[in-house]
């Protein structure tokens, strides 16, 4: 069992570095710590390397976003909560290119291996309850949506972003057409 304030430490150093890497990837193991508000033995317990620090973030990040699902479906229609759920993925694979700067080609393919199940579990999850409710057409399939909407977070975000009218169009081709 871990004590409360063991926990709040690590939130706090998992939200700090979140911010301080998606900004620079090259943030040090201190700057972090200091920015958490945590010594930097409390850092280095917790997350031994700067490669343990960033994959933790990157899958805190994931375990969030598919943590959404349920609310989303309970708030919204199918279609909806998908373009919601997607535009929130779509935000955070725009900041993991920040982490990933602090990440070797080791760790990134194993953070892809890790995240890409439950992220096919969350988007199975959506399709299916659009494809309940007669939203979503039957042969829609999770990894030809995350094929698809992989371009969204590669788009340029600037001058315009493309990816809300990208995603529109995936959209509307799932869209069971009566």
């Amino acid at each position: 069992m871990v004590r409360s304030d063991a926990r709040e430490n690590r939130a706090r150093i998992l939200a700090a570095a979140r911010e301080a890497l998606a900004a620079d990837g090259s943030t040090s193991m201190n700057q972090i710590s200091q920015r958490a508000g945590v010594g930097a033995g409390t850092l280095y317990r917790n997350f031994p390397t700067r490669e343990s620090l960033v994959l933790a973030v990157y899958q805190d990040e994931v375990a969030r976003i598919v943590g959404t699902v349920p609310g989303l479906l309970a708030r919204m229609t199918p279609l909806e909560a998908l373009r919601h759920w997607t535009s929130d993925l779509v935000e955070a694979m725009r900041r993991k290119h920040g982490l990933g700067d602090a990440l070797g080609p080791g760790a990134q393919h194993a953070i892809s291996e890790q995240s890409y199940g439950p992220v096919i579990a969350a988007i199975t999850e959506l399709l299916d309850a659009g494809k309940e409710d007669g939203s979503i057409r039957p042969d829609a399939d999770p990894g030809d949506f995350l094929q698809l909407t992989g371009a969204l977070w590669r788009a340029a975000s600037s001058p315009e972003d493309r990816a809300p009218h990208m995603l529109a169009l995936i959209l509307d081709g799932l869209r069971t057409h009566r």
